[in-house]
């Protein structure tokens, strides 16, 4: 059996304000370097060791991890960052509050711009300066790549080939890997690794700053996994995070 620890960022401040973030580069509250403090104290109170770790290219993941890799102390661990990881791109809908769009266009059209498998919302055009084009970061990244709003399909699209070529491999090898993204990204790593179905993926909620130790069979497969924070804690964060789409 295999081990393998996600984590979804700690509380940033558009999750604060309960906006769609998508690739808008927030970053962390102090609530959110606390809950990431905490995820490293208990990773290393577990006994915990990594050799490699994964992260997306946007700071509220990387500054999670670099707390946890300095509270573990093993900020020498080599750190890979990859805009594959990033969170799903939200489109038209960045930036903007959850439960006033709930309001605006009703919680089932939310929920499926939240949630559904297939759904994108609007685009932002391509001369939209929120567009990831003209962000510095992905300039080596081929334009017709990067996304202008995507659904959860897409976010597995583009999550499962890292997976196959940068961190399975690097778990075939022996290596403990700590990934540090998305709620959706790894949502979508989950359904992958889990086969997951595309309908029982909608009532998964990952929340933030708590890592979430997952278990691989011989092929590779998630088997289980479990939180290593207090499980009423946990409870009353997975309800938060689903209900945020309610008016």
């Amino acid at each position: 059996m295999y081990k393998l620890v996600l984590m979804r960022h700690g509380e940033s401040v558009w999750n604060a304000e309960n906006r769609f973030t998508g690739w808008a580069d927030v970053d962390l509250t102090e609530a959110g370097k606390l809950q990431a403090l905490c995820a490293g104290q208990l990773l290393k109170k577990e006994g915990y060791e990594f050799d490699v770790s994964y992260s997306s290219m946007l700071k509220r993941a990387i500054r999670t991890l670099w707390i946890v890799l300095d509270t573990m102390d093993i900020m020498y661990t080599p750190t890979h960052l990859s805009w594959r990881l990033n969170e799903r791109h939200y489109g038209q809908l960045q930036g903007l509050n959850k439960a006033k769009t709930a309001t605006e266009f009703g919680e089932d059209k939310v929920l499926i711009w939240r949630r559904s498998y297939d759904i994108a919302p609007d685009s932002l055009s391509v001369d939209d300066e929120r567009h990831p084009r003209f962000d510095s970061r992905y300039k080596n990244i081929i334009s017709n790549l990067l996304p202008s709003s995507e659904c959860l399909k897409d976010t597995v699209n583009r999550v499962v080939p890292f997976w196959n070529d940068n961190i399975l491999q690097a778990i075939k090898n022996g290596k403990n890997i700590l990934i540090v993204a998305h709620g959706n990204s790894l949502r979508a790593l989950i359904m992958h690794i889990g086969d997951i179905s595309d309908k029982d993926i909608m009532s998964l909620n990952i929340p933030t700053g708590q890592p979430m130790i997952c278990e691989l069979n011989e092929k590779f497969k998630l088997t289980g996994y479990h939180y290593l924070g207090n499980p009423s804690d946990i409870e009353v964060a997975i309800s938060a995070i689903a209900s945020q789409g309610k008016k």
